[in-house]
């Protein structure tokens, strides 16, 4: 069964790079350019029979990565989440939260790397 992806990302760009690289490594992904209707879509169709894996921009309009990553875990506390960021400090807000950070740029075979890694091997979501 071929795992599904959430890919969140306010940039069209990045967003259809990403997701380019990996649907040719096989993974089914969706895009959401944007943190709120990800959630609504979490909410609609459930978490973990829908999606393997979220990965999310940090830096986003109206909802940031931080914000979005706290209300999915309200809907979806064992979801693993890739959190991808240009700035290293961004990782403290991430605390908690149970997600995987990496820093951009992201080589295509490094996404690729983690993303089998959290499909594989879900991070345990840390409880306060």
């Amino acid at each position: 069964m071929t795992s599904s992806v959430l890919l969140v990302d306010d940039s069209a760009v990045q967003a259809a790079t990403r997701r380019m690289v990996l649907e040719r490594a096989g993974y089914h992904v969706t895009v959401s350019l944007d943190a709120n209707a990800a959630l609504n879509l979490l909410s609609e169709n459930g978490c973990q029979a829908s999606y393997s894996l979220v990965i999310t921009d940090h830096i986003m309009p109206a909802l940031g990565g931080a914000e979005f990553v706290a209300s999915l875990r309200e809907i979806c506390p064992d979801l693993p989440v890739l959190v991808l960021s240009g700035m290293a400090e961004a990782e403290e807000k991430y605390e908690g939260l149970g997600v995987e950070f990496r820093l951009k740029p992201c080589v295509p075979e490094d996404l690729i790397a983690t993303v089998a890694r959290l499909v594989d091997e879900p991070p345990m979501v840390k409880t306060a």
